[in-house]
């Protein structure tokens, strides 16, 4: 029987181990990027979100837990007994002393492969530049015809034509119909999106609804990315949910996550905007109308204003007055000259009168000439005995002879 030594080794806390098994676990880097295939059993999902369940095998199993947040980009619904492919990390939760596995992706079993093949075709189309943003065309804002490649019996046509004519009934579509799931759909698009060409479309529209990584592989084909990506018209995909992703997606022009979601982004512009465009456009032209209309009437009235002072009536008019006024001033100036010359030429009459012989001869004075020469006769020397004469008095004049000169 051994004996306890009497150097007792160092003694740990359950803590102190605890924590330093976690630290052991936690900081080998191969158990903090792990893949772990199993079945689920125990499930459950209490009111947190989170979602607890064991991983198991035919001979072990594995205490796990994925959060909340990973949970709701979960595109998988999980049931007991559903084998999967759970990727995560290795912990420990202390206060039970486990060890558990903290997942944040899972997935059925069989899509690793797929998903291996998907992340290859992804680098080497990337590495061509087939994804690049500066290939990314614009979406239309109005656009006037749509094209559509997707199943016509599936509920993704149902939904995005209803949701084209719910925001923009005025749109023509047009419909080219292929498989989107199994063995031949991935010529079916390729044929589908080129069948398009030929109509021009102002945006097409490529889609389905969700499913499994096997069910969307046909838009992970890559004669699909590709014919995609070189599409005459832009191109908005929208397949599956919101989580999945296809080499489809990243080739388009847009990604829509889900087909309803497609038909919307093709839609930028809906029916009620519109409307609501063409009402305040048809209130901005009538306030510019009334505007434009105030303006060019004042600048009517201007013009007209100028054009009447300008026109030749109005010259005529102007002269026309201007020589009234010349009329009267010289009919008036005329009128004060008559009166002036009038009253002048009575003062001329008066000194006239004054001075008229005949007015003398009326007071009993006469005017005596010469017969011979008619010379006036005012002094008595000139007058010669026997000298015809003649006699001018008031009333009329007579002849006579010088019988007698008579000096003074």
């Amino acid at each position: 029987m051994s004996q306890p030594s009497l150097f007792a080794s160092v003694i740990w806390s359950v803590t102190r181990l605890t924590q330093h098994i976690r630290t052991l676990l936690e900081t080998d880097v191969n158990l903090q990027d792990v893949w772990v295939q199993g079945e689920i059993s125990n499930l459950a999902q209490p009111a947190s979100g989170h979602m607890y369940f064991t991983l198991k095998d035919s001979s072990a199993s594995l205490r796990s837990v994925m959060w909340k947040g990973d949970t709701r980009r979960l595109g998988l619904a999980l049931e007991n007994g559903l084998e999967i492919e759970a990727h995560g990390r290795i912990g420990v939760y202390e206060p039970q002393g486990q060890y558990q596995f903290y997942t944040d992706i899972i997935r059925p079993i069989g899509e690793g492969a797929l998903y291996q093949e998907f992340l290859r075709l992804k680098s080497m189309l990337e590495a061509e530049g087939l994804f690049d943003a500066d290939r990314k065309r614009p979406i239309p804002e109005l656009p006037g015809t749509i094209g559509i490649v997707t199943s016509t019996t599936g509920a993704a046509l149902r939904d995005m034509l209803d949701t084209l004519n719910r925001r923009l009934p005025l749109v023509e579509v047009i419909v080219a119909p292929t498989p989107v799931q199994g063995d031949q759909a991935p010529a079916g698009i390729v044929a589908a999106l080129n069948s398009l060409n030929k109509y021009e479309p102002d945006v097409i529209l490529i889609g389905r609804g969700g499913g499994s990584i096997e069910d969307l592989w046909a838009f992970n084909d890559e004669q699909v990315a590709r014919t995609v990506a070189s599409a005459g018209s832009p191109v908005i995909s929208g397949v599956g949910h919101e989580t999945d992703f296809t080499l489809c997606d990243f080739a388009a022009d847009l990604r829509a996550p889900t087909p309803t979601a497609a038909a919307e982004l093709a839609t930028p512009i809906s029916i009620i905007d519109l409307k609501s465009y063409l009402v305040g456009m048809k209130d901005r032209l009538i306030s510019s109308s009334l505007n434009l209309l105030t303006v060019k009437k004042a600048d009517f009235e201007n013009q007209t204003a100028r054009l009447r002072i300008s026109s030749p009536l109005r010259l005529i008019q102007i002269d026309r007055q201007r020589l009234d006024n010349f009329a009267r001033r010289s009919l008036n100036a005329l009128n004060s000259i008559v009166v002036l010359e009038m009253s002048q030429l009575n003062g001329f009459e008066r000194r006239l009168e004054a001075l008229n012989p005949l007015a003398v001869l009326g007071r009993g004075f006469a005017v005596v000439t010469r017969q011979s020469d008619n010379r006036l006769l005012n002094q008595v020397k000139m007058a010669k005995m026997g000298e015809k004469i003649k006699v001018q008095i008031s009333d009329g004049a007579f002849d006579a002879t010088i019988t007698q000169n008579k000096e003074s």
